[in-house]
């Protein structure tokens, strides 16, 4: 059967989502039928460019669609997600999952009373060059984590931790190990123009040793997408925004005995659009053709640490009083 599809919320990321639906139903792998949106200008916009239906309602789309994109504020992913996936609707949820665990809580069980599936948008695990580099991960000891933007007016209703640094609490969860416990948090933060934390710095230590230090802004003069850290005999580094990945380790000793030198492989990787993966693997489990590769339960635990940075954030400031001058300009 084919899948029908839309896409709830399209401003700046849900547009991009429609523009996915709308080549993958071209393909016939789908059925794009229509956008939700509270703007009825923005809705009838996007369905027009994409040929679709179109209705402010999301309740219209039930049961006449199988899946959805789910690309709206936070606040409302609650709300909207339970009744859909309690429907029998599949949901790609934009992250963070939810505002709070007992929101990830309602939506990963309304999930399985409806037997839907719910997948949660951690866009960077389809980053290209982290999808070549997986395979070669094992064991890794220490990361150093750098994720800065330029200042734009998206997202500002919510802080850096759950903007931009919760991709890389996802993304280091996932590459120590999901059942790993982070044993150890320790974070700061600022608000620099806004009044919520613009910048921050978190340190996580995990049972098996490994810890990583990561830092997250969004008032950057340009942007960086960084990630190193060290395994055993190995360095590795990616440049998420260049999609480059590489792998240093000692070179075999030279046949006279001298000191070996650092050999440095630099992975093949495929020319894929991120949100293009995310949304074809979203499809592939909705029609149980493979296994959601982000589910509930995952978003649940990225935001879980996301919450535990926040906590260690506050206490900070009002330990030290810093960054509360700023907050109030």
């Amino acid at each position: 059967m084919t899948l029908r599809t839309a896409v709830i919320g399209v401003g700046h990321l849900g547009r991009q989502h429609a523009r996915i639906h709308s080549n993958l139903a071209a393909e016939g792998r789908s059925e794009f039928v229509s956008v939700c949106d509270l703007s009825e200008s923005t809705a009838t916009s996007v369905a027009a460019e994409r040929n679709v239906k179109w209705t402010m309602d999301w309740r219209n789309l039930l049961g006449q669609v199988d899946a959805v994109s789910l690309a709206v504020p936070t606040e409302a992913h609650c709300e909207m997600a339970c009744h859909l996936l309690e429907s029998g609707i599949h949901v790609l949820v934009e992250k963070p999952i939810s505002r709070t665990l007992d929101e990830a809580d309602q939506m990963i069980a309304a999930a399985e009373r409806g037997g839907a599936t719910l997948q949660v948008g951690h866009l960077e695990r389809f980053n290209p060059a982290l999808v070549a580099l997986r395979p070669h991960v094992h064991n890794p000891v220490y990361f150093e984590i750098h994720r800065v933007g330029e200042f734009t007016a998206r997202s500002l209703d919510i802080d850096v931790v759950l903007d931009l640094m919760i991709h890389d609490l996802d993304i280091v969860q996932w590459l120590v190990g999901e059942q790993i416990e982070v044993t150890s948090l320790h974070a700061v933060g600022i608000p620099i123009l806004t009044n919520k934390v613009d910048a921050a710095n978190a340190r996580l230590e995990f049972a098996s040793g490994a810890v990583a230090n990561i830092t997250s802004s969004r008032f950057g003069m340009e942007k960086i997408r960084k990630m190193r850290f060290f395994q055993p005999h190995d360095y590795v580094a990616i440049d998420y925004a260049i999609n480059r990945a590489t792998i240093s380790s000692l070179a075999p000793p030279a046949a006279n005995g001298a000191w070996p030198g650092v050999h440095t492989n630099e992975l093949v990787v495929q020319a894929v659009e991120p949100l293009r993966a995310e949304i074809e693997a979203f499809f592939e489990a909705a029609q149980e053709k493979a296994a959601c590769p982000i589910p509930g339960e995952d978003g649940r635990r990225a935001l879980a640490l996301a919450l535990r940075a926040l906590e260690k954030i506050q206490d900070h400031t009002t330990r030290s009083g810093f960054g509360s001058s700023a907050a109030t300009k």
